[in-house]
């Protein structure tokens, strides 16, 4: 049964503006369709939500404290029905390929037979609050962690869905995998609030020309992570088996 208007709406959850654009690009033409343009609100300092009767999207910002402001504004104005926090991480796992996904779900969540049915693999994440830079890093957490992925903000967000009694799921892809080196340390690039400084990353290609090509691939890398990522979460809110907003099943996804 398809959900309506009326009732709460689930909330999507990702961090980065390059994760949220091609997920808007899969959803918005049938909700705007049959809703309109969406609502458009501002979320803490720095995250920006999306919003029909029936679906809301939400992007934070980078990093744990950013999440949980982000979020913990949108639950003041709205409870959804249930919440799914996405994105693209680095891989601990050396099994995992760029693009690779990996989910971990409340054993109540609403979803997890959409899940299932398009041949997701449950995995663990590892919350940090900066950036896995090399192999040698990503290593030592696999080591320490036994997690297969990196995650900057989808534990903050599922800890405060746990408080509020909110179904709750974590579906991330691979965007630089457990034996690559990134070609520059982000972590060295933001401020305080995990916003990118942009002449510091000038500063550090004019440094070190040579990593722009490496740069490059790693865009690469990232758009095709995010537009799996994508893929999946468009699958998953449209399964019409388990009343989402959408008008096609979830098929397993290869």
């Amino acid at each position: 049964m398809e959900l309506t208007p009326t009732a709460p709406a689930p909330l999507l959850v990702l961090a980065l503006p390059e994760e949220t654009r091609p997920l808007l690009r899969r959803l918005a033409p049938a909700l705007n369709a049959r809703f309109g343009a969406p609502k458009k609100a501002r979320r803490g300092r720095f995250g920006r939500e999306f919003s029909w009767p029936t679906l809301r999207v939400l992007t934070t910002s980078m990093g744990p404290r950013n999440a949980r402001e982000a979020f913990a504004d949108a639950l003041q104005s709205a409870t959804p029905a249930w919440v799914i926090t996405g994105g693209i991480a680095g891989g601990l796992d050396p099994a995992l390929l760029t693009g690779d996904a990996r989910f971990e779900a409340d054993g109540h969540f609403p979803k997890l037979a959409a899940f299932n049915r398009l041949g997701l693999v449950s995995g663990r994440f590892l919350l940090v609050d900066q950036v896995a830079a090399t192999a040698v890093e990503k290593s030592r957490l696999r080591a320490e962690s036994g997690a297969d992925l990196v995650d900057m903000e989808s534990a903050a967000i599922r800890a405060l869905c746990r408080a509020a009694g909110l179904p709750s799921a974590t579906v991330r892809t691979v965007s630089d995998s457990a034996t690559e080196d990134l070609p520059l340390d982000f972590s060295r690039l933001v401020d305080a609030d995990q916003q990118l400084v942009w002449w510091k990353l000038a500063g550090a290609l004019l440094g070190s020309p040579g990593r722009i090509p490496h740069l490059r691939q790693l865009q690469r890398n990232v758009t095709y992570a995010a537009d799996r990522l994508a893929e999946i979460l468009h699958a998953v809110v449209t399964d019409e088996t388990t009343g989402a907003p959408g008008d096609a099943p979830a098929t397993r996804l290869t």
